[in-house]
């Protein structure tokens, strides 16, 4: 009777054990914080992951700024920024940067009558609007480069983002180049000092307050723009050739790209050369620390990026985002190789 309740205690142990040990398998949570510019395809991506792997992500779309802070702190497995980290800064925080998708940043607008890509706007005219130089709707300027739009004498609101953000970064840095004006006035970053205008916070809340305000006009990446049904703006860009947005004027900008040419990966695809190319296009990136404090969490979140860039191609394009070249895809996993490491100094991807 002893044997056989000895037997049975220890049959009970071992299930416990097994189950135990098979419930931590399965949970594999990825957590990651940033940017909110590709913040709808990375939402695709965790849900088909999760189908494929039963490994689930938590992706909270804080803004560029704090998803730098958030991976300094060690908080999460990986931060992710629309604006690239300097090599200075790479190296003072052991960080290491690669770009996990493409989109493009659009000016959007609330006119009644006005349909998407029905008004055209060209960059330095962009520019003067957004450093309150050009505020109204019937100014001259804006009349020229729309003779078939009856423009309203109303007022034009502007909408930013009020936090740290990829997505200005990328804006203010291309109304900066294609305007000294602006640069002077307003300058680049992830924060600048508006003249005017409303705040909101993430892309989704510029989003949402272009929609509710009439006579505004905001930024925002492509997504947000279809999602909420707002009316995007086409552009004329460096070629002088007026375009529309969407993943192939995206991916005419990144055509030639040199993704060596900067640590990190982390060039700029802003006024690219190209009848076809989308004048605002960035890439997103992704941060990890290159000493993995938990290798086997930043094992499970690179293998989210590895399924991501080789199986989520698909997805991103039903988003207008653009997937990057296989070629680059090589590069970026080789970096991983080199770049990320464990306390022992083995590479974390193998």
């Amino acid at each position: 009777m002893k044997l056989k309740k000895l037997m049975a205690g220890s049959l009970a142990g071992l299930i416990a054990s097994t189950a135990l040990l098979a419930q931590s398998a399965v949970a594999a949570d990825i957590t990651g914080a940033g940017a909110s510019f590709p913040a709808p395809v990375y939402a695709k991506w965790a849900e088909a992951y999760k189908a494929a792997t039963g490994n689930a992500l938590n992706y909270q779309a804080i803004g560029s700024g704090g998803g730098i802070k958030q991976i300094k702190a060690k908080t999460v497995d990986f931060g992710a920024s629309d604006d690239p980290v300097k090599e200075k800064d790479l190296k003072k925080s052991g960080l290491v940067q690669f770009p996990a998708v493409i989109g493009g940043i659009v000016p959007v607008v609330n006119l009644p009558g006005v349909q998407p890509g029905q008004m055209t706007l060209s960059g330095p005219l962009l520019g003067d609007i957004f450093r309150s130089a050009v505020t109204k709707w019937n100014d001259p300027a804006i009349a020229k480069l729309n003779p078939g739009i009856k423009l309203p004498n109303v007022a034009i609101t502007l909408v930013y983002r009020s936090d740290s953000s990829g997505t200005t970064a990328g804006f203010t840095h291309y109304l900066a180049d294609v305007s000294t004006s602006f640069k002077s006035d307003i300058g680049a970053g992830k924060t600048v000092a508006w003249k005017s205008g409303v705040g909101g916070k993430g892309n989704a809340g510029v989003a949402a307050n272009v929609a509710k305000i009439a006579g505004s006009i905001g930024y925002v990446e492509y997504a947000f723009a279809k999602q909420n049904k707002l009316s995007h703006v086409a552009m004329i860009n460096r070629d002088g050739k007026t375009v529309q947005p969407d993943d192939k004027s995206f991916a005419a900008a990144a055509e030639k790209a040199d993704w060596s040419a900067k640590p990190g990966f982390g060039i700029s695809l802003n006024n690219q050369p190209g009848e076809k190319a989308w004048p605002i296009t960035s890439a997103s990136f992704i941060l990890f620390h290159g000493v993995a404090e938990k290798p086997e969490s930043t094992l499970e979140a690179l293998k989210f990026f590895d399924w991501a860039l080789n199986k989520g191609q698909k997805l991103a394009l039903e988003l207008d985002y653009v997937p990057l070249p296989a070629n680059v895809v090589s590069k970026i996993q080789a970096s991983w190789k080199t770049g990320i490491k464990g306390a022992d100094g083995k590479p974390v991807w193998k």
